[in-house]
């Protein structure tokens, strides 16, 4: 994997905002589950298929999925982040999450968190990350003070929540009270 240049990065930010969260402003229409086709992408964007290749394959995030149907043709996807005013439903079976998961987040949102717990706001799940390191970078996108909690995963389960593996690796849920977690650390 190579890193994105400067041009790819914007293009890969141009791709994520159309697939997440506004799929009309390229005259897109995706399906039940996040998908359109890859050649409509391309048309839209004016991109060619070994552009979207180096992005989809290059992207540290692995935040596209591109799937082949059986009539042979190729649809992509993004792997979660969607927002509310997308309506869709990524399918994505219930998984056995690890006993702890973490979330990153700008430190100024420590309290609002700490009292209300994690909600998914505009997108369809909370966002967990598997370790404190990956948790740290993604609090780290918004602001340089970080506050990480840990999320107490196995209580939440055998309490009935459930939760989702991301084709990137993200774990997502519908919502994580403030009684799972703790305040990992700020500033980091």
């Amino acid at each position: 994997m190579n890193a994105l240049s400067r041009e790819q990065t914007k293009t890969s930010r141009r791709i994520s905002m159309v697939l997440r969260h506004r799929p009309e402003s390229a005259g897109l229409t995706l399906d039940a589950n996040g998908w359109v086709p890859v050649a409509d992408l391309l048309a839209a964007l004016g991109l060619t298929r070994a552009q979207l290749d180096a992005i989809v394959e290059n992207n540290d995030k692995s935040r596209f999925a591109v799937a082949r149907r059986d009539d042979g043709t190729d649809w992509i996807r993004a792997s979660q982040g969607h927002s509310r005013r997308v309506a869709i439903d990524l399918d994505l079976p219930p998984a056995d999450p690890p006993a702890i998961l973490y979330h990153g987040t700008p430190a100024a949102n420590a309290e609002s968190i700490r009292r209300d717990g994690l909600r998914p706001r505009s997108r369809h799940h909370v966002h967990l990350s598997k370790d404190l390191p990956t948790a740290l970078a993604v609090g780290r996108r918004r602001s340089s003070d970080v506050a990480v909690f840990e999320i107490d995963t196995a209580a939440m389960v055998t309490a009935g929540h459930v939760f989702h593996l991301s084709d990137n690796g993200v774990w997502l849920t519908s919502t994580v009270p403030p009684g799972y977690l703790s305040l990992k650390r700020t500033n980091p």
